[in-house]
């Protein structure tokens, strides 16, 4: 396969590419059954703007750290995970910045262009949470360069925990759904957030990035995480009262999987353990979308 090609799959994470559309609809459905009928082309639009604005993001996080990624000086854990082809394009001069700053801006024109065919006000909602999770996107890069309480993770992951709330306001408004989503999936966003960082942190020390694991070392991470996770389990059970019994029973299936999780992190170490268990935060997280998609059509 051409270099330059498979440099390009590595910067948008393109072997992960169904997983966003899945979790954007997830939300857009979730709507559809409650505010009025969507064709299967509405469901194609709504899938393109989730690929295309995650895709945007991946490749804006990768423009704004290109020079502390030239500090890494491990690339056969999380890089080979996340990358198909186990590299860093940017920092390994596979694609000049210019160009991949440019496709950031394709990705997103393109994104605008399909939201803008979004009936008024929804088209309004989506446009603010693209532009405010791309400022969250910024914030988190640049902040956790310098900072000595974990506010870069924080404030990061609302971005993250926002993208299927974009999805469910496709179609539908703001309400007590659309909240519950958030607050379910946000604790989620943090705990595989400070799974990534127990991974990454001896590049992390290396780039001078001051995450949960740099900061509390490894047991305050497990414990951030497992906080998380306990907010996260207790606004399932809310969160699943709006649900029919697929929804439910694919949520519970992924606490399940993320309850293992802990429990491996807990008699694990790192960074083997996170290796070992963010594969189980994913599955969880096609649990929860794919099983809130099968609710809202079945």
């Amino acid at each position: 396969m051409n270099t330059r090609i498979r440099a390009y799959a590595d910067l948008l994470r393109l072997h992960f590419f169904f997983a966003w559309p899945l979790l954007f609809c997830s939300g857009f459905l979730l709507a559809a059954t409650r505010y009025g009928t969507f064709t299967g082309a509405d469901i194609v639009r709504v899938a393109l703007i989730g690929f295309f604005g995650f895709e945007a993001g991946f490749v804006l996080n990768d423009y704004i750290d290109r020079e502390y990624d030239r500090r890494d000086v491990e690339f056969d854990r999380l890089t080979r995970y996340w990358r198909i082809f186990g590299t860093r394009p940017l920092p390994a001069g596979l694609i000049p910045p210019r160009h991949a700053f440019a496709l950031f801006a394709l990705l997103s024109a393109l994104t605008v262009l399909l939201i803008a065919t979004i009936p008024f006000p929804n088209s309004f909602f989506v446009l603010a949470i693209m532009v405010i999770s791309y400022g969250l996107e910024v914030f988190y890069q640049v902040r956790k360069r310098r900072q000595t309480a974990p506010l870069a993770q924080l404030a990061g992951r609302i971005d993250f925990a926002l993208f299927p709330v974009a999805g469910y306001l496709c179609w539908g408004y703001p309400d007590l759904i659309a909240l519950s989503y958030f607050l379910f999936f946000y604790p989620f966003a943090e705990a595989h957030l400070g799974a990534n960082d127990i991974i990454d942190i001896e590049n992390d020390r290396a780039r001078g990035m001051n995450t949960v694991t740099t900061l509390y070392g490894v047991k305050g991470s497990v414990a951030w995480i497992a906080g998380f996770l306990a907010i996260h389990a207790i606004m399932a059970l809310f969160f699943m009262t709006m649900l029919g019994w697929i929804g439910r029973a694919g949520i519970t299936s992924g606490l399940l999987l993320l309850a293992s999780a802990m429990a491996i992190l807990i008699r694990g170490s790192a960074p083997e353990s996170g290796m070992k268990v963010l594969p189980l935060f994913h599955v969880a997280m096609l649990l929860y979308a794919g099983s809130i998609v099968l609710d809202s059509i079945w």
